[in-house]
């Protein structure tokens, strides 16, 4: 990430809080403006959340009434147990790649099961106060994954924006790509100039008239379009059939044990992608509004709407970013508005559901052309681009993976490849040498004054640690004592440049000290900080050393060591 969802460290206890934001407000006064402030802002962002929807959920391969649902039930419960003030929830564009390919596998109903799964682990890692973990999931990994989600969000809409006669679409980028060259023949072009003309709309409406939403727009004028003129182009009801006007009862899905572990790999990207997308969306409300988000209670919340809007028929949500930012712009400045969103969108499902089923697909598809290249943040990418190349390499396998393979693929591999990139880096600056030889070496001379102001006695040979002792430096610090010319009387390691040492590291050092005893030679430590230190005195190595081998300085060390020679 290129930033912590929860900001400096200093701040980690406040943010880390289980208390909804909806009760600070509300412990800090309301006013009748603020109200009516949030509840403006509230109708408007819920009349942005309505087309979109809709859209991600056709695109997700589910109804139309399940996206609404979602918003609705999600939308109302992130806000109302958040812990940002204005997050607004509901189906984002990065879940479609995830939910089409689970109810391709697994049917609505294993759709259901990894939701509801998601949400426990949402809820878990809230309740462990695992908000900060996050910050842990690479740039290059994030960047990766959101542009692979954009083409293939964009490449599912070719078929509704040219009207391509195609019963069934390919959950695989590959299937969709074969399949359009196989129907491009049965393109119908007032589809295609409702799409394309969305596209276009939607894309520049915002240089015209930002305060009003350009998918509204669009879908006003093309449906207006559609019935007036008779134009043989599919709308919502041709495919879904009547959108209700209510919401349906709630349900427990049944499923066995096979059918969750069928799912559970599914459910682990969702509830990752889920906590990601949310903690982001908080991070920029917070750069907007200048407050402080609180991403375990967060985390919670969005474990209870993913827990709750699968009972509705709903499908995953988590915090919308444009959505979001949408509210802000549009004054909101509590969790009121994301609340009245949500109630926004069950007035207009109840009053205006019927009509929803004239909307052209076409226009839906080009609403989504868009969203997909804002989400590409192609920017972004090249910026990216100009990065080291372990980092361009973790975008690229992350980008390449989530479009040919899969999302958790695609988040696994990239983190793994992330971390051993890292590791190796780690390695790398990592240096261990006898201090006489360094400061002499070209590009090591930066000490040889202080070097030369040693009076190191014959008999004493020092080594100079830098970086940090784990496993993947344990082989060149043994390759670099290997080195060793001749065998003195005391060996000083100089760790004054080594801030962290791990199990392997240990090991190395009991290693080292077998083999001076080994060789009749004193090992004496030098300068070691406190990580080192105490991992060195839990592990017994300090016993073994002996306490007055472990010196505070160099000075003290050469003390040490006239005195052994001496003995």
């Amino acid at each position: 990430m290129a930033s912590s969802p929860n900001g400096s460290s200093g701040s980690n206890n406040l943010s880390g809080r289980l208390e909804p934001k909806l009760l600070t407000v509300l412990r800090e006064g309301l006013t009748a403006r603020d109200v009516a402030r949030d509840a403006i802002a509230g109708v408007i962002v819920g009349i942005v959340a309505l087309p979109l929807a809709i859209a991600f959920a056709i695109a997700s391969g589910v109804s139309p009434a399940q996206g609404l649902a979602t918003a609705i039930i999600a939308g109302f419960l992130i806000s109302a147990l958040g812990g940002s003030r204005v997050q607004i929830g509901g189906p984002t564009g990065a879940f479609v790649v995830i939910v089409y390919g689970v109810v391709q596998r697994h049917g609505v109903d294993g759709l259901a099961l990894a939701t509801l799964i998601a949400g426990v682990l949402l809820l878990v890692m809230g309740l462990a106060r695992l908000g900060t973990v996050i910050q842990f999931v690479p740039f290059p990994v994030t960047v990766g994954f959101t542009a692979g989600i954009a083409l293939i969000i964009a490449t599912g809409q070719i078929r509704d924006v040219l009207g391509l006669d195609i019963t069934k679409l390919p959950a695989e980028f590959t299937g969709q790509i074969a399949a359009y060259l196989d129907h491009a023949g049965s393109l119908s072009l007032s589809a295609a100039a409702i799409g394309i003309g969305t596209t276009a709309l939607v894309a520049v409406w915002p240089r015209i008239l930002p305060r009003v939403p350009g998918s509204l727009v669009a879908i006003v004028l093309s449906t207006l379009a559609v019935q007036l003129l008779d134009l043989n182009v599919e709308t919502i009801g041709d495919r879904f059939g009547a959108i209700p006007s209510s919401l349906p009862a709630p349900s427990i899905p049944t499923f066995t044990w096979a059918d969750v572990r069928a799912v559970f790999p599914d459910a682990i990207s969702i509830a990752l992608l889920g906590a990601i997308e949310s903690l982001l969306s908080a991070v920029v409300a917070d750069g907007m509004i200048g407050t402080r988000h609180r991403s375990n209670m967060e985390l919670v919340a969005q474990g209870v709407a993913n827990l709750a809007a699968p009972l509705f028929g709903g499908i995953p949500a988590t915090g919308a970013i444009a959505r979001t930012a949408t509210a802000v712009k549009s004054g909101a400045r509590t969790p009121i508005a994301g609340m009245v969103h949500a109630l926004t969108l069950l007035a207009i499902l109840y009053f205006l559901g019927n009509l929803a089923g004239m909307i052209p697909l076409a226009t839906l598809g080009g609403v989504l052309l868009v969203v997909a290249w804002n989400m590409s943040e192609l920017h972004v990418v090249r910026s990216l681009l100009k990065a080291p190349r372990s980092d361009v390499l973790v975008m690229t396998t992350t980008f390449a993976l989530t479009v040919a393979i899969d999302l958790t693929v695609a988040i696994q591999a990239g983190m793994v490849l992330a971390a051993f990139l890292f590791m190796r880096r780690m390695a790398e600056i990592s240096e261990v040498g006898a201090l006489r030889r360094m400061a002499s070496e070209e590009g090591r001379a930066d000490d040889p004054e202080a070097l030369a102001r040693l009076d190191v006695p014959p008999g004493v040979e020092l080594f100079e640690l830098y970086g940090t002792l784990f496993f993947g430096a344990v082989a060149k610090f043994k390759d670099a004592v290997r080195q060793m010319e001749r065998r003195p009387r005391v060996m000083i390691l100089r760790m004054r440049d080594v801030v962290v040492v791990d199990a392997s590291g240990l090991r190395a050092l009991e290693d080292l000290l077998a083999q001076t005893k080994r060789d009749g030679t004193v090992l004496l430590l030098s300068g070691v900080h406190a990580q080192p230190l105490v991992a060195i005195e839990r592990s017994g190595l300090l016993a073994k050393v002996g306490e007055d081998n472990a010196l505070p300085d160099i000075e003290s060390a050469l003390a040490r060591a006239r005195e052994i020679l001496a003995a």
